[in-house]
């Protein structure tokens, strides 16, 4: 089972950026956001440099798995910011065997498919996560949902 490298208490309101965690050596790393658009950055960073730094330790299978990784986190933070407003929670955790990528939001409503507009409108996120991840879940949680994602390291 990981261990919780450490956690920091939820943003408080009026914050513009993530709270940021103290380390990123563990197994485990869960970082709250605040929901404004410059979280899409701190997320997609902040799961890199834990890839990174499992890297180090335990080499990934592949040489697409990081960039696996990085883009689902990536759109799940993406669709969090589009569709629950608010702060949500990253979470990524190293199983042993995979990479397990959750976001909890705001929002009640699972995410569902919807058909691509290759203009710019978007439908392509959900269709990209369950494409790239082996198993994908939805569980509800108070005053929202947690989106899970697990992909092959």
């Amino acid at each position: 089972m990981g261990r919780v490298v450490s956690m920091v208490p939820a943003p408080r309101r009026g914050d513009d950026g993530p709270v940021r965690l103290a380390e990123l050596k563990g197994e485990l790393l869960v970082q709250y956001f605040t929901g404004g658009l410059d979280c899409v950055t701190g997320a997609r960073d902040a799961t890199a440099a834990f890839l990174a730094d499992l890297a180090r330790t335990r080499p990934p299978e592949s040489t697409e798995a990081a960039e696996d990784v990085l883009l689902v986190a990536n759109e799940l933070t993406t669709n969090t910011i589009r569709f629950a407003p608010g702060p949500f929670t990253l979470m990524l955790r190293d199983t042993g065997e995979a990479i397990h990528v959750s976001i909890t939001d705001t929002n009640t409503a699972s995410p569902r498919p919807r058909h691509p507009d290759m203009s710019g409108q978007g439908g392509l996120g959900w269709q990209v996560i369950s494409t790239l991840a082996e198993h994908t879940y939805v569980l509800p949680e108070p005053g929202g949902k947690s989106v899970h994602a697990i992909l092959p390291w």
